[in-house]
Parts: structure tokens; C-alpha cells; sequence
């Protein structure tokens, strides 16, 4: 049975994990592609509410705003909980894809020792439980129209805001509604300590597509404070500055880890298992003649054959002993005679007796050793 049809199944089992890890290493560097594609050639483009997007939803034009009214403005590539904000600068966290509570933490204790925090984004709520002990509660029910509801620097000398409507503050909690209407409020305040927060409920005044219109670039001068204050980007919350996977939007991270569990399974499928493959059948010895032929060509090659068929002919004398009923001692007569009535010839009987000189001789011992059965009869 010829092994090489198992031997090439073999082969393309070991091929198989190769091929899926190429496949996944071509996958992921589409995706890794794909994505710098995405942010860096499109124009415009960006995600929403970071400093670098001159998508309609990006807020690149409100940093250049701030810039031409003197403000140094800067992007924050760490998580807020690693770096060491400036108490004297306002942070501005516009639109996060994550914002963890550790560094929602460490943004209250900016605000606490002086800072400025201007923040906004839908469903805030996880954010928004570290940051303040009694936040505002955000609703999807949003107001394209705002007015100031309180005299303060944040409303000081606006008429009108308008806002796409993606959000409001249906209760102030532990904060003050400064901008809105009487039952929804687009803008809440709140002094934690010796600083100041800003929170938006729709953050749509500030995007590039709207800062132009009514009193929108006003509303955005104020939120940052007086020109001394340096502004601050946290970039971060939109995928800046992170390595590796992180780098990637959480949809692609899901599809990467989609593709690897399906090249988990393939390897698995054509993985081999509880050993090799089943043989079709199972090897035999090899027949009785070649032991004999292999056994014979020994014996030839002594060139002594008396001495190599010596076992055989005392066997052959002991089973004619026995079948003739005679002593072990029997004389050559008697032994001739009793090989006659076995039915041996006289050449066989010669060679019983030890009269073995050639090959020929051999060959008649081993015939005389199978014509006498082993017992008596």
C-alpha cells in the first residue's frame, strides 16, 4: 500500500492554518487601509466633534474661530487620566465615541482645582455619573431653538442659537438651565469646585455646518471663556493618539474579531485530529514461503549442511522412534525398517540416520521430518 496519498493530505493539513493567517494579515491591513483612507483622504471627513474634522459634524471651524480670537489652541492626544490638564485652560469634549469613567474622574478634578470643562454629546449619562453628583437628565427630544434663560458669561449678549434638535435636558438636576427653552434646556451649568462645566445637549451649534448661523459663533467664543485661556481638544474620545487596535472604530474591532473566530474555526476544521489517518487496511506479515527462502539461503551460505540440518534430522529420528515404537537406542536396522513401513524413501531414511553430505541430503531430512507426524499413532 503506497503512503503518498496521506503523506499530500497530510501536507494540506499543514497548509490550511497558513493560508487562514494570511488571509486574516490581508484583512487587516484592508481595514487598516480602509481606515486611514477614510480619516485622512476624504475630504471633507472626520468623526464627529473632533478638532481635525471638516465633516459637517467635525468642529475644525470652531477651532479655527477660537484661534483667530487670540486663544491658544491645542489637541489632546492622551486619555484625560493620563495627562496633566493645565487648571488654568478650558478642556472641550465634543461628541465622545467613549468616554471612560476614569477619565470623567480625572476631568472633575480638573474642574475642581480651577478648570474649564465644555462637554456634550448624546446619551451622556455614562459620563455624566462620575463627572457630577446630581447631573441633568438628557432627553433624544431636542429644540432647534434656544434662548438665553439666565444672565450669565455663557449667555451674555445672545439672542438666538439654533440647534439641530438631536437633544435637551428635560431636568436640570443639580445644575442651572442657562439656554433653552422654559421646559428643555440646550445648555446646563455647574461650578464643582473652583471650577466651571459647560454641558451641552446637542452639541450640533458648534459643528462646522451650523457655527455660522444666528448667534451660534458667539455662543462658542463664550463657552471657551476670555482669550487668556488656552483651549484644549480631547481627541482622545474620538480615536487619536491610540496604537495598535485600539486605532480602530469599535465596528471594525467587531468585524476583526468576527473574521478571527472564523479562522479559529477553519484551522479547527481542517486541524487533524486523534491522531493520523485511518489506513484502508491493515498490514499483513509477509508470506511463510519467504521466511522459508530466507531461511534456506542462511543455511547455504554455511556450506555445511549436515550441521545446519542437524535439528531437523534428530527431530525427524524422535518422531520415527516414537511412531515405530522403538527405544531410543535403536539400531540403524531397526530405524531402516521402521522408515520403510513409514513409507520413506531409502534417500530420506539415509538421512534420518545422519548420512547428511549435501544440499541434497538436507532436502530429504526436511522431507522425512514432514512426513512423520509429530506423536505416535
Amino acid at each position: 500500500m503506497t503512503t503518498e496519498p496521506i503523506a499530500a493530505r497530510r501536507a494540506g493539513g499543514r497548509r490550511w492554518p497558513l493560508v487562514a493567517v494570511l488571509v486574516l494579515g490581508a484583512l487587516a491591513l484592508l481595514n487598516l487601509g480602509g481606515l486611514g483612507l477614510e480619516r485622512y483622504l476624504n475630504e471633507p471627513g472626520g468623526p464627529a466633534g473632533s478638532s481635525f474634522s471638516t465633516g459637517p459634524d467635525g468642529v475644525a471651524a470652531y477651532a479655527d474661530l477660537l484661534r483667530r480670537e487670540g486663544h491658544a489652541v491645542s489637541a489632546l492626544r492622551e486619555a484625560p487620566a493620563q495627562a496633566e490638564l493645565d487648571r488654568r485652560a478650558t478642556v472641550v469634549v465634543i461628541d465622545p465615541e467613549g468616554l471612560a469613567a476614569k477619565d470623567a474622574r480625572a476631568l472633575r478634578r480638573f474642574v475642581e482645582r480651577g478648570g474649564r470643562l465644555v462637554a456634550g454629546g448624546s446619551e451622556p449619562d455614562a459620563w455624566l455619573e462620575p463627572l457630577l453628583d446630581q447631573p441633568p437628565s438628557w432627553s433624544p427630544r431636542g429644540r432647534t431653538r434656544a434662548r438665553p434663560l439666565v444672565p450669565i458669561a455663557e449667555t451674555a449678549g445672545l439672542r438666538l442659537v439654533t440647534a439641530a434638535g438631536e437633544g435637551s435636558w428635560r431636568s436640570a438636576g443639580g445644575t442651572l438651565a442657562a439656554l433653552g427653552e422654559a421646559d428643555r434646556a440646550l445648555l446646563a451649568v455647574a461650578a464643582p469646585g473652583a471650577g466651571s462645566v459647560a454641558l451641552l445637549a446637542d452639541t450640533s451649534p458648534l459643528h462646522n455646518r451650523r457655527l455660522a448661523v444666528e448667534d451660534n459663533a458667539a455662543f462658542g467664543l463664550a463657552l471657551a471663556g476670555g482669550r487668556e485661556r488656552p483651549v484644549v481638544f480631547a481627541e482622545s474620545v474620538h480615536g487619536f493618539g491610540r496604537a495598535g487596535l485600539a486605532a480602530l472604530p469599535q465596528r471594525w474591532r467587531f468585524a476583526l474579531a468576527g473574521l478571527c473566530a472564523a479562522a479559529l474555526v477553519l484551522m479547527a476544521s481542517r486541524a487533524r485530529r486523534l491522531g493520523p489517518p485511518q489506513r484502508p487496511g491493515r498490514d499483513l506479515p509477509p508470506p511463510r514461503s519467504d521466511y522459508a527462502y530466507a531461511l534456506a539461503g542462511a543455511l547455504a551460505r554455511t556450506r555445511r549442511p549436515g550441521e545446519a540440518v542437524e535439528p531437523v534430522r534428530v527431530e525427524a529420528r524422535a518422531r520415527l522412534v516414537r511412531r515405530a515404537g522403538l527405544e531410543p537406542e535403536a539400531t540403524d536396522a531397526e530405524l531402516r525398517q521402521a522408515a520403510e513401513r513409514a513409507g520413506l524413501s531409502g534417500e530420506e531414511a539415509e538421512a534420518v540416520l545422519g548420512r547428511v553430505s549435501d544440499e541434497r541430503g538436507a532436502i530429504a531430512a526436511g522431507r522425512a521430518l514432514a512426513h512423520l507426524p509429530g506423536g505416535a499413532r
